[in-house]
């Protein structure tokens, strides 16, 4: 049986390029660069979409470079092969901490000031990250691992993580599967008694808190 797996793909689309027919799946939609229709609606730049339908997608006049996170159990769908439209996945990843039940779909931004971090900490399900501005380092699962603008990981959610911002303004865009009953509020852990009381200096822009219909493929009776 499939597992479920969430992946980010950066799709640059010219204007010339034709519209492009995404089939229906669980995903969120972000305007990196540039203008784009989504199904009537015009997005500007770092500004989101997200739906479980099928969508269909458009670059204005001055074209687009986006980044979509999309969520399956079974084959992601093909790249657009439209001309004018060129895309490339810069993560995928098996959803093993995939939590059970009602599925909550949460897109937002986290923004630190220079030199801020992220105390060690965990979250109730697993998710995609990628930066937009700054640096910053991530030390989960044995190993420390930096990152610059346009640089992606995924964090598991159960595994524990610290973040440690350069001295310069930092910002990542995130999508997490969490449970539903989170809907509305943070999924942060801190781990560490010490931290819990000590000032948080990152800051939070939502785009998406959406229920989705997709379920965790019970794989109980897999070999």
């Amino acid at each position: 049986m499939n597992a479920a797996r969430l992946r980010l793909v950066e799709d640059a689309l010219s204007s010339e390029a034709g519209a492009i027919a995404l089939p229906a799946s669980p995903r969120v939609i972000f305007v990196v660069h540039g203008a784009l229709d989504v199904e009537g609606r015009r997005l500007g730049a770092e500004e989101a979409w997200s739906g479980e339908g099928a969508v269909s997608l458009k670059a204005g006049s001055e074209g687009a470079m986006i980044w979509r996170w999309e969520l399956t159990s079974g084959a992601f769908p093909a790249a657009p092969t439209e001309p004018g439209a060129a895309s490339r996945e810069k993560l995928s990843a098996r959803l093993q901490t995939l939590p059970q039940g009602a599925l909550l779909l949460r897109a937002d931004s986290v923004a630190f000031p220079p030199g801020g971090c992220a105390y060690r900490h965990r979250h109730q399900g697993p998710g995609i990250r990628c930066l937009l501005e700054g640096a910053i380092r991530i030390d989960t699962m044995g190993r420390s691992t930096s990152y610059g603008p346009g640089g992606a990981w995924y964090e598991s959610g159960p595994e524990p993580v610290f973040a440690q911002a350069a001295e310069k303004p930092t910002r990542f865009v995130r999508v997490m599967i969490l449970p539903l009953a989170l809907q509305g509020r943070s999924s942060i852990e801190y781990l560490d008694e010490a931290d819990k009381s000590k000032p948080r200096t990152q800051q939070y822009k939502s785009y998406a808190d959406r229920p989705i219909a997709f379920r965790a493929p019970d794989l109980s009776n897999s070999a």
